[in-house]
């Protein structure tokens, strides 16, 4: 009976049941990176901006927020997409999310 009830209330806590480490995000949201921008080498750290990728445009920009909504299963505000200055901002939202 014990057990059950630690099972129950694990699966209840939504913030430890979808855990992720951040190491996980970063590596999955580089894959939707590279997918977004067809660039197979592009390694993405916390400092980098769009500036720092040639393909990074407005029209871009979009594409990636949907394809990062999608691949993480969450949906972004605006507010928390204009507060994004670099990847690591866009790194820590999910987290938050997660």
């Amino acid at each position: 009976m014990v057990r059950r009830e630690i099972i129950t209330t694990f699966a209840r806590n939504k913030n430890i049941y979808n855990f992720m480490e951040r190491n996980e995000i970063v590596n999955r949201a580089q894959e939707v990176f590279r997918d977004v921008f067809d660039l197979d080498d592009l390694v993405i750290n916390e400092e980098m901006v769009a500036d720092d990728v040639e393909e990074w445009d407005s029209l871009s920009h979009i594409q990636l927020v949907v394809a990062l909504e999608k691949a993480f299963s969450l949906k972004f505000t605006s507010r928390e997409i204009m507060s994004w200055e670099k990847v690591g901002d866009l790194i820590d939202c999910i987290e938050k999310k997660v």
